[in-house]
């Protein structure tokens, strides 16, 4: 059983700093309550059940250290991360992005279901090595949506991701989206890189410089849109930029 959120409960929606209110609390209570799960159809459980989120991480490939492509057993990074190294110091993925997960995250993202975000945020905790990132980190940064598509939205995705992992560490107004870029999903990376050139600004008054930078993202493709992000911050003076991501494309 699931109890979609009406858009304009979302957290996006509420004046920045201000309190929830009651029926917003009261539709968070709601996502607690048990119900079926969305990947085993187990019940009573979570949208997500321990056991699927333990086989997810369980059937996760070997991920190349910087960009998280799949590798081969062993290998700590890929061919183009060693001939080109990417503004990512390190890259992180939970999943790859295929059955059951792609699915989900559609949900999440154009079902207008913010809830899914606790659960996709248990299963990024619980990813090898997320911890250490997390803890070394001094702000997470989401990846922006464009205001047309947060408008269209209600939400953007990966900070209701980011609130997940370590709330107090959260700094969505440090990176701004300057544009909205054209559909992505069949584009090549080079075109990808010149859709997003001169998406991504920092804040005037971000103190960005001398910082280890966590960006959070729900879907990396080509690694474009993470990359532009990374430079931009990297321009600014962040010390580091490290990449949690949801899924993976394989």
């Amino acid at each position: 059983m699931v109890f979609p959120w009406p858009a304009w409960t979302s957290p996006a929606r509420a004046p920045h700093g201000t309190r929830p209110g009651p029926l917003h609390r009261a539709l968070q209570l709601l996502q607690r309550l048990p119900s079926q799960c969305a990947v085993c159809h187990a019940w009573p459980a979570q949208r997500l059940c321990p056991a699927c989120r333990q086989c997810g991480h369980a059937a996760a490939v070997a991920r190349c250290t910087r960009c998280a492509a799949p590798v081969a057993p062993g290998i700590a990074q890929c061919g183009d991360c060693l001939k080109h190294p990417p503004p990512l110091d390190a890259c992180l993925a939970a999943v790859g992005y295929g059955y059951p997960w792609a699915d989900l995250l559609t949900q999440f993202k154009f079902g207008a279901d913010p809830g899914w975000a606790a659960a996709l945020g248990t299963l990024l905790r619980d990813l090898p090595g997320a911890a250490a990132l997390l803890d070394g980190a001094d702000a997470l940064v989401p990846i922006p949506l464009s205001t047309q598509r947060l408008r269209q939205r209600g939400y953007n995705q990966a900070l209701l991701l980011a609130r997940q992992l370590d709330r107090a560490k959260v700094r969505p107004q440090w990176l701004e989206r300057l544009h909205d870029t054209p559909a992505q999903s069949r584009l090549t990376r080079a075109q990808r890189l010149r859709n997003l050139r001169g998406a991504f600004a920092t804040a005037g008054d971000a103190p960005v410089a001398g910082r280890s930078i966590v960006l959070i993202d729900d879907v990396m493709t080509t690694g474009a849109t993470l990359y532009t992000a990374a430079s931009v911050l990297r321009g600014a003076g962040a010390r580091s930029v490290n990449a949690i991501v949801l899924a993976r494309t394989d």
